[in-house]
């Protein structure tokens, strides 16, 4: 167990989409410049209202997908452009990063390891697939975690605290004796406020790194 300045991380939470496989935002962008949209012009619209807008209603499982597919039409289509929910949904599945695979199996063998995902009921699995070869892969990688929390199965989404609250519970720790990594700040900000170390993602090698300092540790390819 590593020390995190004056505290022993006992446990590593981990996001899952954007962290153990690229992000869907990549996709995002690639949707938009194949489609002449602006770019980030998904992700605004995932910006604008984000406790109440249809995409935090669909991973809260407020709504269904065929309610999401209408309702995201409107509210792109509000902002200049329509596009319907089920062309984004296409999209949430990335591709697993093996090195980041490989540095959670060896965390594990340390520290508990939970993870905490924002998904939708759409497509194979926590990990939303979209091929049975992906859900395998992602169900491999979901069995590593001793908790997982996934948003559409107990109703509240990060960045709620009470999220991370059910992961510390689960495993039986305190916030501070966590760390949290994710690609997004305003989830990395509850966290924090909780008492975790918090490591926000910015590429998988930058990534590495963190954890390795964090949890002193010699992660595969880290430098």
């Amino acid at each position: 167990m590593a020390q995190g300045g004056e505290v022993l991380i006992k446990a590593v939470l981990w996001d899952f989409g954007g962290v153990l496989t690229s992000s869907p935002f990549e996709a995002f962008n690639r949707y938009e410049r194949a489609n002449g949209l602006p770019v980030d012009f998904i992700r605004s619209i995932n910006a604008t209202n984000p406790d109440t807008n249809a995409w935090a209603q669909f991973e809260r499982n407020q709504m269904s997908a065929q309610a999401f597919d209408a309702a995201f039409a409107a509210e792109s289509a509000a902002r200049g452009h329509s596009i319907g929910g089920h062309s984004v949904l296409a999209l949430l599945s990335g591709d697993i990063r093996p090195r980041m695979v490989q540095a959670l199996k060896q965390i594990k063998q340390s520290h508990a390891v939970g993870c905490i995902t924002n998904n939708v009921k759409s497509g194979q699995g926590a990990g939303m697939a979209r091929s049975e070869s992906k859900a395998q892969a992602v169900a491999e990688v979901m069995a590593l975690f001793d908790t997982v929390i996934e948003s559409s199965l107990v109703g509240i989404r990060k960045p709620n605290p009470e999220i991370y609250l059910m992961a510390c519970r689960a495993l039986s720790i305190e916030p501070k004796e966590a760390l949290f990594i994710d690609d997004l700040g305003i989830n990395l900000k509850p966290a924090k406020a909780l008492g975790m170390t918090t490591i926000k993602v910015l590429n998988e090698a930058q990534a590495l790194q963190d954890l390795s300092a964090a949890l002193d540790l010699e992660l595969p390819h880290a430098n």
